[in-house]
């Protein structure tokens, strides 16, 4: 199937849930092809996508403990296009990129509070892992894979891969994660929320490709590792910070406290996995790296510098 004709297909697949209308590519990615077809929006996911994980994914966004956290989808079974698992999803307002100033750090945060509450017990189950270690896995595979030679792009590889080393096996994918846990989104970035109803609505994360039960950390990684690299101001991350532990969150210690100890490991996966990526896209397009590029790679410089992160003993 040509890309021309899967959106033409996702089209005709949002239609059917309300009126027909012109179709619009909101995403044409590996990870994911979403058109918006009026207020219905279909997404194509990867065709690697495990289909059992997404359609308990489904399920779990469609229950009504996530009714004010989630955006519900419209259907919480699974279609198959072109051989690719399709959802359908309400359309939300997204943030807008032209106002940074706007960006909803706080909504976010208290979102990612209110999830990491919600009862695993009381879900429809079983509720699959959540799949940030399996990400980083899979970023540092494609950075193996990729043609670094004549690149200069060598050292940088080499300290990304240093970086990955200062973590445990468990966060780099290759063997279980610990026990126990909650629900996480396991990919939140601001790109993540929408306003619901559109386009004053309460905003509502979207996503569910990585939902499942894991450290809450994990979830406030990419705010840590921008704040930690200098991507957002002091203001901006303490923001976010105080709203999400004074909505209850539970993954950045209590409030007052360094929430570093909780966070350290999360935000120096999450740096290695986006410093991975942005190697291996800049190898691929033969250029160099940009300036948010740069600089989480050289995160990655400065993390393998570091002692190997120590996971706490269990409690005797």
């Amino acid at each position: 199937m040509t890309q021309d004709t899967l959106h033409a297909a996702l089209a005709a697949y949002a239609a059917s849930s309300g009126e027909p209308a012109p179709y619009v590519l909101l995403a044409d990615r590996d990870d994911g092809t979403v058109v918006r077809c009026g207020e219905s929006v279909a997404k194509a996911h990867a065709g690697d996508t495990d289909r059992d994980g997404l359609a308990a994914r489904m399920r779990i966004a469609g229950d009504r403990l996530l009714a004010g956290v989630l955006l519900p989808p419209l259907r919480t079974g699974v279609a198959h296009i072109g051989g690719r698992p399709v959802s359908l999803w309400p359309y939300g307002a997204p943030v807008d990129p032209a106002r940074p100033e706007d960006a909803p750090w706080e909504p976010a945060a208290r979102l990612l509070a209110a999830l990491h509450q919600v009862p695993l017990r009381r879900l429809p189950g079983p509720v699959p892992p959540m799949r940030g270690p399996a990400k980083l896995a899979r970023a540092l595979h494609r950075l193996g894979r990729a043609a670094l030679s004549g690149t200069g792009l060598g050292a940088d590889a080499e300290a990304v891969r240093g970086a990955a080393r200062t973590l445990p096996a468990w966060a780099r994918g290759e063997t279980p994660p610990p026990a126990g846990g909650v629900l996480c989104h396991g990919d939140l970035h601001l790109g993540q929320l929408v306003r619901f109803p559109a386009p004053e609505g309460a905003w509502r994360l979207i996503d569910v490709d990585d939902l499942g039960v894991g450290t809450p950390a994990w979830d406030l990684a990419r705010p840590a590792a921008w704040y930690a690299a200098g991507l957002i101001d002091s203001a901006t991350w303490l923001r976010f910070l105080d709203a999400y532990r004074d909505a209850g969150g539970a993954g950045a210690g209590p409030p007052g406290s360094d929430p570093w100890p909780e966070l350290d490991l999360a935000a120096r996966a999450l740096t290695v996995q986006t410093a991975a990526l942005a190697l291996t896209k800049a190898a691929r397009e033969g250029r160099r790296l940009e300036d948010v590029e740069r600089l989480m790679v050289d995160a990655c410089v400065r993390i393998a510098t570091l002692p190997p992160h120590l996971e706490p003993a269990p409690a005797s």
